[in-house]
Formats: structure tokens, C-alpha cells, sequence
């Protein structure tokens, strides 16, 4: 049979991708509404992604881990978007602080709280390896970090969390 005559699912390999985006994209939506902390900027950045994955396919298909690429890929997104907006922020607006204007709801409104606060390179391993169920090994590769530097992470976050909370 002809490399025309194939559907053109087999000859973009479309379907493996199909398959990756259904099993991927509804949990790297979820982390990044706890990374950015807005359910339409997570999914403005998920869409984002996953086209660029689709872009890519036929070498990311071929990766030990595609979903590790997505999720990179997703945080590049994610760090480019929060330069852009500072770089704006910078020109347009002059810093007008926000006072809190009553006591948390409820505990999952302290948590997200506490997350936001956290500086990003610990907010992202707390998620990859207690929220996504990452292994520091994987959650390295997608932070380009060392295992061990990935583990001094959780434990600052970790810690950061539980002053937060205030948890033992």
C-alpha cells in the first residue's frame, strides 16, 4: 500500500497524538490552574501546549516521555506570559497594593493562598511530584533541574506551606 493511500492519521501519527492529548490534557490543565491561579489562563495555556506538542509530534511521540515535554513546555508558556505582563505592568500601571478584603472561605482558599505565595520553581515541584504523582527523576527532566535539586525544592515548599497553614 501506498504512503498516499494510508489515512492521514498513520501518516502523521494524529491518532498516537489524539490518544496522548485525551489522557494528558484534562491533568496539565489542572496543574497549571493551581500554578496560575485562573481556570481561563490554565486552559489558554494547556490549548497552547498541546498544539505545540502536535506541532512537534512526530518528535515528541518518539520522547521517553511526551508528557514530560507538554509540561515543560507548558511552564516555558507560563514564565513567558509572566515576563510579558511584568514587562507591560512596567510601562502602563504604577503598583497599587490590594489589601485582603475579608478571611479565607474556606481551607482549599488557604491553600491556593499559600501555593500563589510561593515563589515559582517551588510552587511547580510541589505540583509535579504531590499534586501530578511525578518521581523527583521526572519531575527533574521537566524542570531541567537535578533530582536532588528537585528534593531541596519539596522540602522548602514543604516547609513554606506548613508556616503558611500553620501545620506541624
Amino acid at each position: 500500500m501506498s504512503e498516499m493511500a494510508l489515512p492521514i492519521e498513520a501518516r502523521t501519527g494524529a491518532a498516537d497524538f489524539e490518544s496522548f492529548f485525551r489522557a494528558e490534557y484534562r491533568s496539565l490543565c489542572q496543574a497549571l490552574v493551581l500554578l496560575v491561579g485562573d481556570a481561563f489562563e490554565a486552559e489558554e495555556i494547556a490549548q497552547e501546549t498541546m498544539t505545540r506538542v502536535l506541532e512537534r509530534w512526530d518528535r515528541v511521540g518518539a520522547m521517553d516521555s511526551p508528557s514530560g515535554y507538554a509540561y515543560r513546555t507548558a511552564l516555558n508558556l507560563q514564565r513567558k506570559r509572566i515576563r510579558r505582563l511584568a514587562v507591560r505592568a512596567k510601562r502602563r500601571f504604577v503598583s497599587v497594593p490590594v489589601p485582603d478584603i475579608g478571611p479565607a472561605a474556606s481551607d482549599r482558599h488557604d491553600v491556593h493562598r499559600a501555593l500563589q505565595q510561593l515563589p515559582d520553581g517551588l510552587r511547580a515541584a510541589l505540583i509535579l511530584v504531590d499534586w501530578l504523582d511525578m518521581d523527583t527523576d521526572e519531575a527533574g527532566r521537566v524542570l531541567g533541574l537535578k533530582p536532588a535539586s528537585v528534593r531541596v525544592r519539596l522540602h522548602r515548599a514543604r516547609s513554606a506551606l506548613r508556616d503558611a497553614l500553620g501545620e506541624t
